[in-house]
């Protein structure tokens, strides 16, 4: 198999990469799903559907006649700002391409694109780039997992982990909000005939935090809070945002029912549990068969062995996971820093990844994804 230009694949991350698009603005993704679709279509020789969600702009492409068979899984959307090209510029530089949102991942829609280029068949392919995977995929939830139901294989194009490990488990993610009700009194005068929701607050806080399992990797994490409207009254008001991460949805389902059940402690005061599962857990199951297969072509590419890795973000990879489709995820670019001021990509992993990529989709295909 001919490894991918490498000059090509880069002149096309730096268009991406140099066209802005954070999640929430949707005319900066309208003009990054033109340049995917642009990218797509010299490539692939084909156009793509335009798929529009509340304003959100996703980018189909799907070949043959028959039903889909493999999907191939990215986002154009990054966490970035407007403007942070001013102080994050695309740049090469001893090896290393950096420039917001080139790891996470706008290198790994470039990849997808060029992987499926190189394919000698492409029917029974979907290539699907969604526009909202930062902020938890709301717009695009119910096309990827339409898309994946019936798939044999579905590999997304997320960042790898550490060291180019692929991301073989993922924890799942569930995000709620806890609000109370008190009664508001001058803090000076009468304290006494106020209920204090910043006091029955802390009493959720402690009590949720106590749900966390630590040995079963299982995290509750209250993050966004406030209480009150001035110094001198008793809040009368207070809520908290919960960030809950856990490897199996057994201890998604213990820690929500511990949710649901909660009670005030103070008299007086009322505590409302709002929000649930956002995105089941990538578990192992999910990605041992496709994993067996990329190390095989791995090693026969020479590009082997590979490694496997579990971690607690997650990705839309979740849902087609939670649908019983295997999956296997982080197949993007080698590099690190994703969301932050040091993101980047190590240039030199960006052919050997992408003709790995090329081989998986061929296999999987031919049916090499279910032996």
């Amino acid at each position: 198999m001919t490894a991918p230009d490498l000059g090509a694949l880069l002149a096309d991350i730096e268009t991406l990469v140099t066209c802005e698009s954070p999640s929430t603005d949707h005319e900066a993704l309208a003009r990054s799903a033109a340049e995917v679709a642009t990218l797509g279509r010299r490539l692939l020789g084909a156009d793509p559907e335009y798929l529009v969600t509340e304003g959100c702009p996703h980018l189909r492409w799907r070949f043959g006649d028959g039903p889909a068979r493999v999907l191939l899984l990215g986002h154009h959307d990054t966490v970035w700002p407007l403007g942070s090209l001013r102080t994050h510029p695309f740049g090469i530089h001893d090896g290393v391409l950096r420039g917001p949102g080139c790891f996470d991942m706008k290198a790994g829609v470039v990849m997808a694109l060029h992987a499926a280029a190189a394919l000698p068949r492409r029917a029974g392919l979907t290539i699907l780039v969604t526009g909202d995977e930062e902020i938890g995929s709301p717009r695009s939830r119910e096309l990827i997992e339409a898309e994946a139901r019936g798939c044999e294989a579905v590999f997304v194009l997320e960042a790898s982990a550490d060291g180019g490990a692929l991301k073989c488990r993922r924890k799942g993610v569930s995000l709620y909000r806890i609000e109370v009700e008190g009664r508001a009194a001058h803090s000076g005068l009468e304290p006494e005939k106020g209920v204090n929701a910043g006091v029955e607050l802390a009493h959720q806080v402690l009590a949720v935090t106590g749900l966390a399992d630590p040995a079963r990797g299982t995290t509750v994490v209250p993050t966004l809070s406030s209480a009150g409207t001035t110094t001198n009254t008793v809040p009368a008001a207070a809520g908290v945002a919960l960030d809950v991460r856990a490897w199996n949805l057994a201890e998604q389902e213990r820690v929500d029912a511990a949710l649901r059940a909660l009670r005030p402690v103070l008299p007086g005061a009322r505590v409302r549990v709002t929000g649930g599962v956002n995105r089941p857990p990538l578990e192992a199951t999910a990605s041992d068969t496709l994993f067996a297969l990329a190390d095989s072509l791995a090693r026969t590419l020479g590009l082997g062995p590979l490694a496997a890795a579990a971690v607690g973000g997650a990705s839309d990879g979740n849902f087609t996971a939670g649908l019983g489709v295997p999956t296997l995820d982080g197949l993007g670019a080698v590099g690190g820093g994703a969301h932050a001021d040091d993101e980047h990509v190590v240039v030199a992993e960006l052919p050997g990844r992408t003709a790995l990529l090329t081989a998986l989709v061929e296999a999987a295909l031919e049916g090499g994804a279910s032996r």
